[in-house]
């Protein structure tokens, strides 16, 4: 099972967005992925990072490579997991 891949729920674990849930939206190269959260439900921008600062979770989500951010939030709700996306993690090191 690949860990890292589309649709996959994350949390990240390092930069300004620390705590918060976010999906994979492309995986890049084995070293970087694209991500979202999206933006309009927990501020987390689409953006490319690196693997290391994300942690996957065991949900996943059934969206299409590249899925615009509406399409992502309709996924969501889908398997009702909007709500929880909303709510930070709190991250102990």
């Amino acid at each position: 099972m690949p860990v890292i891949e589309v649709g996959r729920i994350c949390v990240k674990i390092v930069g300004r967005e620390a705590g918060q849930k976010c999906v994979i939206v492309e995986v890049v190269d084995k070293n970087f992925a694209v991500i979202t959260g999206p933006k309009k439900v927990n501020n987390v921008k689409r953006r490319k990072v690196n693997i290391k600062h994300i942690e996957p979770t065991e949900a996943k989500i059934k969206i299409a490579k590249a899925a615009a951010d509406e399409e992502i939030i309709e996924a969501l709700k889908k398997a009702e997991k909007l709500e929880e996306m909303s709510q930070p993690v709190k991250l102990t090191m």
